[in-house]
């Protein structure tokens, strides 16, 4: 399973919509998923992350679950990492990816 994160049209500071983010490989007993973003050159602030259904869909759209947008004051780091869950709640595989914000 892979991940990519596409920053176009999330605003400068804080944006609570999550970018659009595309899907590669999701395991087909995945019914949700997890993500969570982590600031690597911050860890310490809490940028959160959510969940939504997976329906074997190709990309997550800009908006699909809310969360605590970048705002750094020089280029970032940013890992973002996904789980696939089963109906039970279970993970099935995961992913990350590290991309900067705001982009090059």
């Amino acid at each position: 399973m892979s991940i990519s994160v596409d920053w176009t049209g999330t605003t400068e500071c804080f944006d609570r919509e999550s970018p659009l983010i595309k899907l590669k490989d999701v395991p087909k007993r995945a019914v949700k998923l997890r993500l969570a973003m982590v600031d690597l050159d911050a860890p310490q602030y809490p940028h959160g992350g959510g969940e939504v259904a997976y329906k074997e869909q190709a990309q997550l759209a800009k908006g699909a679950f809310r969360y605590t947008g970048p705002c750094p004051p020089a280029i970032h780091q940013y890992q973002w990492t996904i789980e696939a869950l089963d109906a039970s709640g279970e993970p099935v595989d995961s992913a990350k990816v590290v991309v900067p914000f705001p982009p090059k």
